[in-house]
């Protein structure tokens, strides 16, 4: 996030620092600044801006409904409220201002802008409406221009996003969309050879793949295998898990080291639940990489027909786009709900021939590692082997 901040500021020091020289600083420290609410929620949460631009960009969901679901508020508004609360230079909660509350002079500004073959009656048309044409003057809005361009370059060049920020860039600047495009183009490669970090992606390194070409998405491609030290720790668990007799001290302790397991062989997300006494009703025993308030659902297996067959016996059910549909309605809502993504695993652990517990994991939404799923399998027998060993201990 704080690479896209950077860019951000590359476009607006580029596009706009030249032509208001005495303001250089204001748009500096702003479009740096602009993105910075929501940096501390990329750091610790990355999966939901990822699931959020996911979502909401490349599978055209809306955003509002989606922000409510993953962060219960609108991230405008979030943004707009943090921004007061830090005291952010006053063109960072502009910009927020304009984006919530202006929305109407903002759609008759693209409008105009989408006059691309006609400057002279864009010009018109600015004319004709003096306090619209005061409106987008405003060097304020230099700010969210350049954050608007760096955001939306992220997906593609050629993106709708993107057009829509340079021609409301070009109607700013009153210059032809081609120089506009020329000059985003070139501030990207320049923010490219001083900010760029291994391993993080910028937008200039697509300026020279073919026009139509596309980043591929998280959730297209496998997850990364795990790192060796990860699977050597698997292997201590799984070692832990077999152990003869048994060195648990009880369940809990049993269950969390099998959630570290499946951790440790490359999910990132980890639900294991228990099956109460009276077979009804699976309660939360472990999580990992979930919300806290994960630990508090309950599972009624009445409501759902794919439980009532996981707890039948062991199964491992692997979702996938290809089956999600058929499943989807099928399943609780409030594990849909965590597990939002078309690629998780579940299982049904059992030991002497009953089924005790489930397991749901995935890594992160996207599509899994074979060998995690290789690993996720055998860590799951080993879990069985557990349960048989500890309950002849207590026995």
């Amino acid at each position: 996030m704080i690479l896209v901040s950077q860019h951000a500021t590359q476009q607006a020091n580029g596009l706009f620092a030249s032509r208001l020289a005495r303001l250089w600083q204001d748009i500096h420290m702003g479009s740096l600044l602009f993105l910075s609410p929501l940096w501390p929620m990329a750091l610790a949460y990355p999966k939901l801006l990822e699931e959020l631009e996911l979502r909401v960009i490349h599978k055209g969901q809306s955003s509002l409904a989606v922000e409510k679901e993953l962060f219960g508020v609108n991230l405008l508004e979030l943004c707009l409220a943090l921004a007061e609360f830090w005291r952010l230079p006053i063109w960072v909660t502009r910009g927020y201002k304009l984006l919530i509350n202006e929305r109407r002079d903002l759609a008759k500004v693209l409008r105009i802008s989408r006059e691309k073959n006609s400057p002279l009656q864009q010009q018109q048309l600015m004319d004709a409406d003096p306090n619209l044409r005061r409106w987008l003057n405003q060097p304020a809005n230099t700010v969210l221009l350049g954050n608007g361009l760096a955001l939306a370059a992220q997906n593609a060049w050629n993106s709708p996003h993107c057009l829509r920020w340079e021609r409301l860039t070009s109607l700013y600047l009153q210059q032809p969309l081609s120089d506009v495009q020329q000059q985003a183009h070139q501030n990207a490669a320049s923010s490219a050879r001083i900010h760029s970090e291994k391993d993080l992606w910028h937008p200039a390194e697509s300026l020279i793949w073919p026009w139509d070409a596309r980043r591929v998405r998280r959730d297209n491609e496998p997850a990364p295998p795990p790192s060796a030290d990860a699977l050597q720790l698997w292997r201590k668990h799984c070692a832990q898990l077999l152990q003869e007799p048994s060195p648990f001290i009880n369940a809990m302790h049993l269950t969390t080291t099998a959630r570290d397991a499946f951790m440790s062989c490359g999910m990132e997300r980890v639900m294991l639940l228990m099956l109460d006494k009276t077979s009804t009703v699976l309660r939360v025993n472990q999580t990992a990489g979930l919300p806290a308030e994960a630990a508090a659902m309950q599972l009624f297996t009445k409501e759902s027909t794919v439980l009532q067959r996981l707890l039948t016996q062991p199964t491992q059910l692997r979702m996938t786009p290809a089956n999600i549909a058929q499943f989807s309605a099928l399943l609780p809502a409030p594990l849909k709900t965590l597990f939002s993504g078309q690629h998780w695993l579940i299982r049904s652990l059992s030991n002497n021939g009953k089924v005790m517990l489930l397991v749901v994991a995935d890594q992160g939404g996207g599509a899994l590692s074979e060998i995690s799923v290789q690993a996720f399998g055998k860590t799951a027998q080993c879990i069985e082997r557990a349960l048989g060993i500890f309950s002849h201990r207590k026995a």
